[in-house]
C-alpha cells in the first residue's frame, strides 16, 4: 500500500512538472489600488507621466506633467512651461501653486514638467550631482551641472515639446537649494534656454566664483532671472546671497532682467510656494511681491 501511494505521488508530480506553466497576472495589492485610485480622483494632479533614459547621464527620470485648467491637446493654444526641478519633493506644492494663482493673481495657466528621480536615496537621486557646477572645490559625486544642462536642450525638452502644447518662447526653470544653484549655472552658461528662471535659496557652491563673473551673452532681449532669499534661511547660505545680492544690484550689463527679492520670514524649503508666486509675477511682468 505504501508503494501504491508512493507510486501515485510521484507520477501526480511528474505529470504537473510537464504541464507548461500559466503566467498568472499581477494583481495589484489592497494598498497599492487605493494609492492608484487616490492620486486618480485628485484633479490638481490631472496630466500624464512617462520616463525616460538619458543617454547622456546613463540613467531613467520620471516625469511628471501637470496639465492647467481645461487643457485640451486638440486646441492650438500653447501654454509657458514650468520646469520643475526635484520634483520628488516639489511636484505637488507647486502645481497647485500654479493653479491658485491662476485664481488669486489671474497668472497665465501654464504646464508643469516635474524631473524626478523616483527615490530620495542617494544611489537613485542624483541631484547633488546633475545640480552641482564643474569647480576646483566640488567634492566627488558633484559637478555635474553641464551634463545635466545637456540632457534638458537635447533629450527632455524636445520631448515635451514633441508630446504637449508647449510654447518654446516661455520656457521656465524653478530650483530651491541645490536644484537652485542649477538654475544660477543655467543662467549663467546657456541663458537663451530658458525664458525666465526662479532660483529660492540656490546654494553657491561649489564653483561660487562661477557666479561674481560674467555671464554668457544670450540673444533674447526679454529673459528673466529671479534669485529669492527667505530671511529665516540657513545663516550660511543667506550671507552667500546677501553678499551676491551686492555684486549685482544695479548692474545693467546681464543678458536677463534681474529681481533678487527677500522672502519675509521664509524659512530654506517651506516657502517655496512664495518664492514661486514671487518669481512668476516678476516673470509675468507683475510687481514682484512675497
Amino acid at each position: 500500500m505504501k508503494k501504491g501511494f508512493l507510486f501515485g505521488v510521484l507520477f501526480l508530480l511528474a505529470a504537473c512538472a510537464a504541464r507548461p506553466i500559466v503566467q498568472l497576472p499581477t494583481i495589484p495589492t489592497a494598498a497599492e489600488s487605493r494609492s492608484v485610485a487616490r492620486l486618480a480622483a485628485l484633479p490638481i494632479l490631472a496630466g500624464d507621466y512617462f520616463q525616460i533614459d538619458s543617454a547622456t547621464l546613463g540613467r531613467r527620470y520620471h516625469i511628471h506633467v501637470g496639465y492647467p485648467e481645461g487643457y485640451n491637446p486638440a486646441k492650438p493654444e500653447l501654454y509657458p512651461v514650468v520646469y520643475l526641478l526635484d520634483a520628488d519633493s516639489l511636484f505637488g506644492v507647486i502645481t497647485a501653486g500654479q493653479l491658485f494663482m491662476t485664481y488669486d493673481d489671474q497668472a497665465a495657466k501654464a504646464i508643469i514638467v516635474g524631473i524626478a528621480y523616483g527615490s530620495f536615496a542617494p544611489e537613485v537621486n542624483k541631484r547633488v550631482m546633475d545640480f552641482s557646477s564643474p569647480a576646483a572645490n566640488a567634492l566627488q559625486g558633484q559637478g555635474g551641472a553641464a551634463a545635466f544642462d545637456t540632457f534638458l536642450r537635447t533629450e527632455l525638452i524636445p520631448q515635451v515639446e514633441t508630446r504637449y502644447r508647449a510654447d518654446p518662447a516661455r520656457r521656465i526653470l524653478y530650483g530651491q537649494s541645490r536644484s537652485g544653484h542649477f538654475v544660477l549655472y543655467s543662467a549663467f552658461n546657456d541663458p537663451d534656454l530658458f525664458w525666465g528662471r526662479i532660483a529660492y535659496n540656490p546654494s553657491f557652491e561649489p564653483g561660487m566664483e562661477r557666479f561674481y563673473k560674467s555671464p554668457a551673452m544670450a540673444t533674447r532681449t526679454d529673459l528673466r532671472l529671479v534669485v529669492a532669499s527667505g530671511t529665516r534661511d540657513w545663516p550660511h547660505n543667506r550671507a552667500h546671497f546677501e553678499a551676491w545680492r551686492a555684486a549685482w544690484e544695479g548692474r545693467q550689463d546681464l543678458p536677463w532682467q534681474l529681481a533678487m527679492p527677500d522672502i519675509p520670514g521664509g524659512t530654506h524649503a517651506y516657502d517655496t510656494a512664495s518664492a514661486y508666486r514671487t518669481g512668476m509675477r516678476f516673470i509675468e511682468g507683475r510687481p514682484v511681491e512675497p
